[in-house]
């Protein structure tokens, strides 16, 4: 069974203008769909075809012989979650649970916020910003490259990704800028308390 591409969760101008078509065009159009490309033809004929996508990122993780499967089905994972993390009109303060559980783990809104931040856009080089469940309390990480939560034991709730390619086009070289839009004009909280 190949992977396929799964479809974006609104139409590619939706989250203009904090993140551009132009954008999407690029990182779904292109950067998304070479993993699913990728990943197809690591699995095609293998043990491997059939397996999940959460299977063969937990097969594969932390196995230097198999880094091409981990790091192009993480990447099919963490994309497909953060497209899913971003909503029209999304952002600001949360509600209900999503803000409770947030307030118990970090004191206020604002501290998980900037906390959330500092994570982005302190992650060297390429990779991504998280908001997990570590047992049963919420916590921030953030991982290099393909790697996830889901590899070392954690829930993700809520990703941004940090990969230039996210928000070069629309951002150039000012990645806190793109962090504040996403967290202050995109954030699907919806989605987040759907994952608790």
């Amino acid at each position: 069974m190949a992977f396929e591409l799964p479809a974006l969760p609104y139409a590619k101008d939706a989250l203009a203008p904090h993140i551009s078509e132009e954008t999407l065009d690029f990182h779904y159009g292109k950067h998304h769909n070479t993993y699913v490309v990728n990943l197809n033809k690591l699995v095609e004929g293998t043990e491997n075809e059939n397996k999940s996508l959460e299977d063969l990122i937990k097969a594969s993780a932390g196995d230097a012989s198999k880094a091409g499967v981990f790091n192009n089905a993480a990447q099919i994972w963490n994309h497909t979650f953060y497209w899913n993390c971003m909503k029209p009109n999304g952002g600001g303060k949360p509600s209900g649970k999503v803000l409770e559980m947030i307030e118990a783990a970090f004191g206020s809104y604002d501290k998980f916020r900037e906390e959330f931040k500092t994570a982005c856009v302190t992650q060297f080089g390429s990779g991504w910003g998280w908001l997990v469940l570590d047992g049963d309390k919420m916590a921030i990480m953030k991982t290099p490259n393909a790697d996830l939560p889901m590899a070392h034991g954690k829930k993700a709730l809520l990703t941004c990704d940090v990969w230039e390619h996210a928000y070069y086009i629309d951002f150039r070289n000012r990645r806190p800028d793109y962090v504040d839009t996403f967290l202050d004009h995109l954030v699907n909280w919806e989605w987040v308390e759907s994952q608790l």
